[in-house]
């Protein structure tokens, strides 16, 4: 059974920092201020918000099935697939 948001969520930002890689390879890190979060490779803010409507479909096959829900599906779905926040529970 996969864990709530607020606790997904909490790995998320204790990860901030750290590095991550898109399914194309591309390394980022980000940065979580308040709601929201901060790719290192773009400009924009992605709202935990985003990644709340993301995350309630979760395992995606690739950030394409994103494409017309979240800003930065990109990043969206690098973040919510990564081991560090799956834990295995998805």
């Amino acid at each position: 059974m996969k864990p709530s948001f607020p606790v997904v969520w909490g790995r998320i930002t204790n990860l901030t920092g750290q590095s991550f890689t898109t399914k194309t390879g591309l390394d980022f890190s980000f940065l979580v201020q308040g709601n929201g979060l901060f790719p290192s490779r773009t400009k924009y803010r992605i709202s935990k918000n985003d990644f709340g409507t993301a995350y309630t479909h979760v395992p995606y096959d690739g950030p394409g099935g994103l494409n017309n829900q979240v800003r930065g599906p990109a990043y969206v779905w690098a973040i919510l697939h990564d081991r560090r926040i799956r834990k295995g529970d998805w």
